[in-house]
Protein backbone atom coordinates (compact mmCIF):
# COMPACT_ATOMS: atom_id res chain seq x y z
CA UNK A 1 0.00 0.00 0.00
CA UNK A 2 2.81 2.39 0.92
CA UNK A 3 4.64 1.68 -2.34
CA UNK A 4 1.46 2.36 -4.31
CA UNK A 5 1.04 5.76 -2.62
CA UNK A 6 4.65 6.72 -3.35
CA UNK A 7 4.19 5.63 -6.94
CA UNK A 8 1.11 7.82 -7.33
CA UNK A 9 2.90 10.81 -5.77
CA UNK A 10 5.87 10.26 -8.07
CA UNK A 11 3.57 10.09 -11.07
CA UNK A 12 1.85 13.34 -10.10
CA UNK A 13 5.19 15.07 -9.60
CA UNK A 14 6.42 13.79 -12.93
CA UNK A 15 3.34 15.10 -14.74
CA UNK A 16 3.32 18.37 -12.79
CA UNK A 17 6.36 20.09 -11.34
CA UNK A 18 9.04 18.15 -13.17
CA UNK A 19 7.15 18.33 -16.46
CA UNK A 20 6.95 22.13 -16.24
CA UNK A 21 9.39 24.04 -18.42
CA UNK A 22 10.63 27.63 -18.38
CA UNK A 23 10.50 29.03 -21.91
CA UNK A 24 11.44 32.44 -23.25
CA UNK A 25 9.00 33.60 -25.92
CA UNK A 26 7.92 36.79 -27.65
CA UNK A 27 4.23 37.74 -27.59
CA UNK A 28 2.82 40.10 -30.24
CA UNK A 29 -0.60 40.97 -31.64
CA UNK A 30 -1.82 40.76 -35.23
CA UNK A 31 -0.32 44.21 -35.91
CA UNK A 32 3.11 42.86 -34.89
CA UNK A 33 3.17 45.15 -31.86
CA UNK A 34 4.48 43.73 -28.54
CA UNK A 35 1.88 42.74 -25.96
CA UNK A 36 2.75 44.42 -22.65
CA UNK A 37 0.80 42.21 -20.23
CA UNK A 38 -0.82 38.84 -20.73
CA UNK A 39 -1.90 35.71 -18.91
CA UNK A 40 -1.27 32.04 -19.57
CA UNK A 41 -3.91 29.81 -17.97
CA UNK A 42 -4.57 32.49 -15.34
CA UNK A 43 -0.90 33.20 -14.52
CA UNK A 44 0.04 36.84 -15.18
CA UNK A 45 3.19 37.87 -17.03
CA UNK A 46 4.74 41.21 -17.98
CA UNK A 47 6.89 41.49 -21.08
CA UNK A 48 10.00 43.50 -21.85
CA UNK A 49 9.90 46.32 -24.40
CA UNK A 50 10.08 43.96 -27.36
CA UNK A 51 7.35 41.67 -26.01
CA UNK A 52 9.68 38.98 -24.59
CA UNK A 53 8.85 37.07 -21.42
CA UNK A 54 9.81 33.84 -19.68
CA UNK A 55 6.77 31.67 -18.98
CA UNK A 56 6.14 28.33 -17.34
CA UNK A 57 4.72 25.70 -19.68
CA UNK A 58 3.05 22.59 -18.32
CA UNK A 59 2.84 19.20 -20.03
CA UNK A 60 -0.62 19.80 -21.50
CA UNK A 61 -2.00 19.86 -25.02
CA UNK A 62 -2.55 23.63 -25.19
CA UNK A 63 -2.22 26.82 -23.16
CA UNK A 64 -4.70 29.71 -22.97
CA UNK A 65 -3.22 33.15 -23.71
CA UNK A 66 -5.31 36.22 -22.83
CA UNK A 67 -5.08 39.85 -21.76
CA UNK A 68 -7.07 43.02 -21.07
CA UNK A 69 -7.62 43.66 -24.79
CA UNK A 70 -7.09 40.08 -25.88
CA UNK A 71 -9.76 37.35 -25.81
CA UNK A 72 -8.54 33.92 -24.71
CA UNK A 73 -6.60 32.16 -27.45
CA UNK A 74 -5.59 28.52 -27.28
CA UNK A 75 -2.01 27.89 -28.40
CA UNK A 76 -0.68 24.35 -28.87
CA UNK A 77 2.15 23.63 -26.42
CA UNK A 78 4.16 22.21 -29.32
CA UNK A 79 4.33 25.78 -30.69
CA UNK A 80 5.54 27.28 -27.41
CA UNK A 81 9.25 26.66 -27.84
CA UNK A 82 12.33 28.57 -26.74
CA UNK A 83 12.58 31.77 -28.82
CA UNK A 84 9.18 31.29 -30.46
CA UNK A 85 6.93 34.22 -31.38
CA UNK A 86 3.32 33.83 -30.26
CA UNK A 87 0.63 35.94 -31.91
CA UNK A 88 -2.62 36.65 -30.07
CA UNK A 89 -5.50 38.62 -31.57
CA UNK A 90 -6.29 42.07 -30.20
CA UNK A 91 -9.91 43.22 -29.95
CA UNK A 92 -10.84 45.91 -32.46
CA UNK A 93 -11.05 49.46 -31.13
CA UNK A 94 -11.60 52.72 -32.99
CA UNK A 95 -7.96 53.62 -32.35
CA UNK A 96 -7.06 50.92 -34.86
CA UNK A 97 -8.42 53.15 -37.64
CA UNK A 98 -5.34 55.40 -37.36
CA UNK A 99 -2.98 52.44 -37.08
CA UNK A 100 -1.32 51.83 -40.48
CA UNK A 101 -0.83 48.17 -39.64
CA UNK A 102 -4.61 47.73 -39.48
CA UNK A 103 -4.78 48.39 -43.22
CA UNK A 104 -1.64 46.41 -44.05
CA UNK A 105 -2.94 43.42 -42.10
CA UNK A 106 -6.55 43.34 -43.30
CA UNK A 107 -6.32 44.92 -46.74
CA UNK A 108 -2.74 44.67 -47.91
CA UNK A 109 -1.70 46.30 -51.17
CA UNK A 110 -5.20 46.84 -52.56
CA UNK A 111 -6.59 48.64 -49.53
CA UNK A 112 -3.38 50.69 -49.40
CA UNK A 113 -3.90 51.84 -52.99
CA UNK A 114 -7.54 52.72 -52.30
CA UNK A 115 -6.61 54.79 -49.23
CA UNK A 116 -3.96 56.75 -51.15
CA UNK A 117 -6.54 57.43 -53.86
CA UNK A 118 -9.29 58.30 -51.38
CA UNK A 119 -7.15 60.68 -49.34
CA UNK A 120 -7.11 63.14 -52.26
CA UNK A 121 -9.77 61.74 -54.58
CA UNK A 122 -12.53 61.78 -51.97
CA UNK A 123 -12.83 64.94 -49.88
CA UNK A 124 -13.74 62.80 -46.84
CA UNK A 125 -10.36 61.06 -46.94
CA UNK A 126 -8.53 63.61 -44.80
CA UNK A 127 -8.85 61.44 -41.67
CA UNK A 128 -7.13 58.44 -43.29
CA UNK A 129 -3.45 57.73 -42.56
CA UNK A 130 -1.21 58.86 -45.41
CA UNK A 131 2.42 59.53 -44.50
CA UNK A 132 2.55 56.92 -41.73
CA UNK A 133 0.86 54.33 -43.96
CA UNK A 134 3.45 54.83 -46.70
CA UNK A 135 6.30 54.69 -44.18
CA UNK A 136 5.04 51.37 -42.83
CA UNK A 137 4.46 50.15 -46.39
CA UNK A 138 8.15 50.76 -47.01
CA UNK A 139 9.00 48.41 -44.16
CA UNK A 140 6.74 45.73 -45.67
CA UNK A 141 7.60 46.56 -49.29
CA UNK A 142 8.53 43.00 -50.22
CA UNK A 143 5.26 41.51 -48.93
CA UNK A 144 3.14 44.19 -50.62
CA UNK A 145 4.96 43.99 -53.96
CA UNK A 146 4.50 40.22 -54.03
CA UNK A 147 0.74 40.64 -53.74
CA UNK A 148 0.96 42.24 -57.19
CA UNK A 149 3.50 39.73 -58.56
CA UNK A 150 1.31 36.82 -57.43
CA UNK A 151 -1.34 37.97 -59.92
CA UNK A 152 1.05 36.88 -62.67
CA UNK A 153 2.06 33.64 -60.98
CA UNK A 154 5.46 35.04 -59.91
CA UNK A 155 6.05 33.63 -56.43
CA UNK A 156 9.79 33.14 -55.84
CA UNK A 157 11.10 36.39 -57.29
CA UNK A 158 13.37 38.31 -54.92
CA UNK A 159 14.90 41.67 -55.87
CA UNK A 160 14.83 44.59 -53.46
CA UNK A 161 14.95 47.35 -56.09
CA UNK A 162 12.38 45.79 -58.39
CA UNK A 163 10.01 45.30 -55.45
CA UNK A 164 10.46 48.94 -54.41
CA UNK A 165 9.92 50.12 -57.99
CA UNK A 166 6.70 48.10 -58.32
CA UNK A 167 5.33 49.39 -55.02
CA UNK A 168 6.28 53.03 -55.68
CA UNK A 169 4.85 52.90 -59.21
CA UNK A 170 1.50 51.48 -58.10
CA UNK A 171 1.10 53.90 -55.21
CA UNK A 172 2.18 56.88 -57.34
CA UNK A 173 -0.47 56.02 -59.92
CA UNK A 174 -3.10 55.77 -57.15
CA UNK A 175 -2.02 59.17 -55.82
CA UNK A 176 -2.05 60.77 -59.29
CA UNK A 177 -5.52 59.41 -60.04
CA UNK A 178 -6.74 60.57 -56.62
CA UNK A 179 -5.57 64.12 -57.27
CA UNK A 180 -7.15 64.08 -60.72
CA UNK A 181 -10.45 63.01 -59.18
CA UNK A 182 -10.15 65.83 -56.64
CA UNK A 183 -9.33 68.31 -59.41
CA UNK A 184 -12.36 67.18 -61.43
CA UNK A 185 -14.54 67.51 -58.32
CA UNK A 186 -13.29 71.05 -57.83
CA UNK A 187 -14.07 72.05 -61.41
CA UNK A 188 -17.58 70.54 -61.32
CA UNK A 189 -18.94 71.07 -57.82
CA UNK A 190 -16.19 72.98 -55.99
CA UNK A 191 -17.84 76.40 -55.82
CA UNK A 192 -20.94 74.87 -54.25
CA UNK A 193 -18.80 73.20 -51.55
CA UNK A 194 -18.13 76.58 -49.95
CA UNK A 195 -21.84 76.68 -49.12
CA UNK A 196 -21.97 73.21 -47.57
CA UNK A 197 -22.61 72.93 -43.85
CA UNK A 198 -20.00 71.39 -41.57
CA UNK A 199 -20.56 67.78 -40.58
CA UNK A 200 -18.64 64.80 -39.24
CA UNK A 201 -16.77 64.22 -42.52
CA UNK A 202 -16.51 67.77 -43.87
CA UNK A 203 -15.18 71.03 -42.47
CA UNK A 204 -15.43 74.19 -44.54
CA UNK A 205 -12.40 75.56 -42.71
CA UNK A 206 -10.19 72.90 -44.33
CA UNK A 207 -11.33 74.10 -47.74
CA UNK A 208 -10.49 77.72 -46.89
CA UNK A 209 -7.07 76.71 -45.50
CA UNK A 210 -6.26 74.80 -48.70
CA UNK A 211 -7.42 77.76 -50.78
CA UNK A 212 -5.18 80.16 -48.86
CA UNK A 213 -2.26 77.73 -49.11
CA UNK A 214 -2.75 77.50 -52.87
CA UNK A 215 -2.95 81.29 -53.25
CA UNK A 216 0.39 81.68 -51.43
CA UNK A 217 2.32 78.99 -53.30
CA UNK A 218 0.62 78.66 -56.69
CA UNK A 219 1.31 75.47 -58.67
CA UNK A 220 4.02 74.42 -56.22
CA UNK A 221 1.27 74.02 -53.64
CA UNK A 222 0.21 70.80 -55.42
CA UNK A 223 3.67 69.36 -54.72
CA UNK A 224 4.05 70.72 -51.18
CA UNK A 225 0.50 69.75 -50.23
CA UNK A 226 1.40 66.08 -50.71
CA UNK A 227 3.49 66.28 -47.54
CA UNK A 228 0.83 68.05 -45.46
CA UNK A 229 -2.11 66.14 -43.93
CA UNK A 230 -5.57 67.63 -44.58
CA UNK A 231 -4.13 70.20 -47.00
CA UNK A 232 -3.33 67.48 -49.57
CA UNK A 233 -6.98 66.37 -49.47
CA UNK A 234 -8.33 69.77 -50.50
CA UNK A 235 -5.48 71.23 -52.60
CA UNK A 236 -6.52 69.47 -55.84
CA UNK A 237 -10.14 70.48 -55.24
CA UNK A 238 -9.11 74.11 -54.85
CA UNK A 239 -6.96 73.83 -58.00
CA UNK A 240 -10.10 72.75 -59.83
CA UNK A 241 -12.17 75.53 -58.30
CA UNK A 242 -9.75 78.24 -59.50
CA UNK A 243 -9.64 76.59 -62.95
CA UNK A 244 -5.92 75.84 -62.89
CA UNK A 245 -4.62 74.88 -66.33
CA UNK A 246 -5.01 71.11 -66.78
CA UNK A 247 -1.55 70.51 -68.23
CA UNK A 248 0.05 72.56 -65.47
CA UNK A 249 -1.92 70.70 -62.83
CA UNK A 250 -1.05 67.28 -64.27
CA UNK A 251 2.67 68.19 -64.27
CA UNK A 252 2.70 69.27 -60.62
CA UNK A 253 0.44 66.37 -59.72
CA UNK A 254 2.77 63.74 -61.20
CA UNK A 255 5.91 65.32 -59.73
CA UNK A 256 4.33 65.74 -56.28
CA UNK A 257 2.91 62.24 -56.12
CA UNK A 258 6.15 60.52 -57.18
CA UNK A 259 8.25 62.67 -54.82
CA UNK A 260 5.94 61.99 -51.86
CA UNK A 261 5.70 58.25 -52.46
CA UNK A 262 9.43 57.69 -53.02
CA UNK A 263 10.34 59.81 -49.98
CA UNK A 264 8.04 57.95 -47.57
CA UNK A 265 8.50 54.43 -48.99
CA UNK A 266 12.28 54.69 -49.16
CA UNK A 267 12.41 56.25 -45.68
CA UNK A 268 10.51 53.31 -44.17
CA UNK A 269 12.41 50.66 -46.12
CA UNK A 270 15.98 51.85 -45.69
CA UNK A 271 15.61 53.30 -42.19
CA UNK A 272 14.35 49.88 -41.05
CA UNK A 273 17.47 48.24 -42.53
CA UNK A 274 19.87 50.85 -41.12
CA UNK A 275 18.44 50.84 -37.59
CA UNK A 276 18.46 47.03 -37.51
CA UNK A 277 22.07 46.83 -38.71
CA UNK A 278 23.34 49.62 -36.44
CA UNK A 279 21.40 48.97 -33.25
CA UNK A 280 19.79 45.57 -33.70
CA UNK A 281 16.35 47.16 -33.27
CA UNK A 282 13.34 46.23 -35.38
CA UNK A 283 11.30 49.28 -36.33
CA UNK A 284 8.35 46.89 -36.56
CA UNK A 285 8.45 46.72 -32.76
CA UNK A 286 8.24 50.54 -32.49
CA UNK A 287 5.49 51.28 -34.99
CA UNK A 288 3.21 53.09 -32.53
CA UNK A 289 6.02 55.49 -31.59
CA UNK A 290 6.98 55.97 -35.24
CA UNK A 291 3.41 56.80 -36.23
CA UNK A 292 3.19 59.41 -33.45
CA UNK A 293 6.48 61.00 -34.59
CA UNK A 294 5.42 61.08 -38.25
CA UNK A 295 2.05 62.62 -37.40
CA UNK A 296 3.76 65.22 -35.20
CA UNK A 297 6.33 66.14 -37.88
CA UNK A 298 3.89 66.31 -40.79
CA UNK A 299 1.22 68.24 -38.91
CA UNK A 300 3.66 70.71 -37.32
CA UNK A 301 3.56 73.13 -40.33
CA UNK A 302 -0.24 73.03 -40.35
CA UNK A 303 -0.44 73.68 -36.60
CA UNK A 304 2.20 76.42 -36.85
CA UNK A 305 0.22 78.19 -39.55
CA UNK A 306 -3.05 77.74 -37.64
CA UNK A 307 -1.83 79.22 -34.35
CA UNK A 308 0.51 81.93 -35.64
CA UNK A 309 -1.83 83.11 -38.37
CA UNK A 310 -4.48 83.61 -35.68
CA UNK A 311 -1.98 85.47 -33.52
CA UNK A 312 -1.10 87.66 -36.49
CA UNK A 313 -4.77 88.39 -37.14
CA UNK A 314 -5.17 89.51 -33.52
CA UNK A 315 -2.26 91.93 -33.79
CA UNK A 316 -3.67 95.48 -34.12
CA UNK A 317 -2.67 97.23 -37.30
CA UNK A 318 -0.97 100.62 -37.10
CA UNK A 319 -2.97 103.60 -38.31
Amino acid sequence: MRSLIFSLIGLLLLNGTFAQQQVKIKVINQYEAPVDDFEVDGVKYKTSKDGSAIIAVNAVDSAGFSGAEYPATKIAVSEIKEGATITIQKKFTWKDIVNPMFYIKYGGLWLLLFIIFAETGLFVGFFLPGDSLLFVAGIYSSNLAHEFLNLFGIKNFQNEWVELFILCALISVAGILGNLAGYWTGRKVGPAMFKWKDNLLFRKKYLHDAHEFYEQHGGGAIIMARFLPIVRTFAPIVAGIVQMDKKKFIFFNVVGSIAWVITMIFAGHFLQIWVKNQFGIELKDKLELIVIIIIAVTTAPVLWKFFFSKQKDRTPKAD
